[in-house]
């Protein structure tokens, strides 16, 4: 009856809600967790900027110098950001009408930052333009080309990945007129900078990821409580907005519209209809949901079961499937290699599985971070599980965060037999040490 949760701690705990866990006793099972602490936005806003002064210090360089970049143009307008235009400047920045930032391979200078704006970064970029005019912006980036002579100049038109595609038509043009021709040709797709930028985090970025899975954790539990369910009457549309709200409420944002759903036996969907969303007896529970918390996302999919009269725990069959899925979690880290492309990994999660009796094994995953989807390989898709394309061939590097979504299906005895898919989703991180989860996982239902 507990809410279990298997924690494989590779780093530290620190910040918010430390040393809390929602291992419950069986008695509390069904209450509302302890409410965790979250960073108030000044605070925030100043342990954001210090993970931004790192990556610029740390990550950059190296992607920029793996993918053989000696330049990298990331060019966007106010209302309209390149979407990794915001994991480059401080979180709460102004950024009005022309952004343009310059990075150089200087050699062993190191790269030089350079912010051609009028918005104030502060000391993480050199700022060598004061004025108001587009057309100053344009010639003056012309002269810091023709100066450093770059010999691969990288911009964001991404062809797979979206969030390496922010470059606008617009501003592709304006660009192309305001370099002299001969540095056309030197103009290249930055995607696979884009990739090592956006999915690497940093060793203090996957200390802190702990707290933002804590976070996440605890919203999940809240509206599993029975002080939030009122059976017979609460819906799972109720849910939804209670985890929004709540997560509103300490002050966060939500990765995504949360999702609630039911599934019941089919005596008790041919009773109360298709379409009945309120919560019964008997039935199970599934959510998926996420928040962004310190410029890092979290996904989520756990499960819940509503006692009927005279039961203390969810049927047998169902607990079954959970272990049958925590066994395919087992298999997905254990085949975690560097220089794999998603679809290698794939391949070999599900050979395993199905060599190891998993029931219908299904994976459908991808990375996390910055980015709630991508840029990372993709790991399978609900409707393709052999090729994702050019998504599926991006390989796998150290420090990247992904989202473990996966399910099993198998008859469920105690629901006369009928098969029952069931999904679930925990957050983990790949390092040089393997892969494991961020903190924790379900490994019981919640019981309602």
């Amino acid at each position: 009856m507990t809410v279990g949760f298997l924690h494989h701690q590779r780093f530290p705990l620190v910040g918010v809600w430390a040393g809390v866990s929602l291992g419950l006793p069986n008695r509390w099972a069904m209450a509302s967790p302890p409410v965790p602490q979250v960073l108030r936005v000044r605070e925030r806003m100043g342990l954001m900027r210090r993970l931004l002064r790192d990556r610029l210090c740390t990550v950059l360089p190296a992607a920029m110098r793996e993918t053989g970049f000696d330049m990298w143009l990331v060019i966007c307008q106010e209302d309209d950001y390149d979407p990794v235009f915001r994991t480059l400047v401080p979180p709460d920045s102004w950024c009005p009408i022309l952004q343009m930032l310059v990075f150089f391979d200087a050699g062993e200078g190191g790269i030089e930052r350079i912010n051609l704006s009028m918005s104030d970064f502060g000391d993480l970029y050199h700022k060598p333009w004061k004025g108001h005019r587009e057309e100053e912006q344009w010639a003056l980036l012309r002269r810091i080309v023709e100066e450093r002579n770059p010999r691969r100049i990288g911009i964001n038109t991404g062809r797979t990945q979206w969030a390496a595609g922010g470059l606008t038509h617009n501003l592709y043009t304006k660009l192309c007129a305001a370099l002299p021709e001969k540095y056309l040709s030197r103009l290249e797709c930055a995607e696979p900078l884009v990739i090592r930028w956006a999915a690497t985090l940093t060793g203090e970025e996957m200390h802190l990821y702990e707290d933002v899975v804590r976070l996440a954790r605890y919203l999940i539990a809240s509206c599993y409580a029975y002080e939030v369910v009122k059976i017979g009457e609460t819906t799972t549309e109720d849910l939804e907005w209670h985890y929004w709200q709540k997560a509103s409420d300490l002050g966060l944002e939500v990765a995504f519209r949360p999702f609630f759903s039911v599934w019941r036996r089919k005596a008790d969907r041919e009773r109360h209809g298709a379409t009945d969303r309120v919560i019964r007896p008997g039935d199970l529970l599934h959510c998926g949901v996420g928040i962004r918390y310190l410029g890092l996302n979290s996904d989520h999919q756990q499960v819940a079961y509503v006692l009927r009269p005279g039961e203390d725990d969810a049927p047998e069959g169902l607990k079954v499937l959970l272990r049958e899925a925590n066994r395919l979690q087992d298999i997905y880290m254990a085949e975690f290699r560097a220089g794999l492309t998603g679809n290698e990994l794939l391949a070999n999660i599900l050979h395993r599985a199905r060599a190891e009796g998993i029931p219908n094994p299904r994976v459908y995953s991808h990375s996390l971070g910055h980015f709630l989807h991508e840029p990372g390989p993709l790991i399978g898709l609900p409707w393709e599980q052999k090729d994702c394309g050019d998504r599926g061939r991006v390989e796998l590097a150290p420090n990247y965060a992904f989202t473990m979504e996966l399910s099993v299906s198998g008859a469920v005895e105690e629901w006369e037999g009928e098969e029952i898919t069931l999904g679930v989703e925990e957050d983990v991180v790949f390092t040089e040490d393997g892969c494991c989860l961020i903190e924790g996982r379900q490994t019981d239902f919640y019981v309602v």
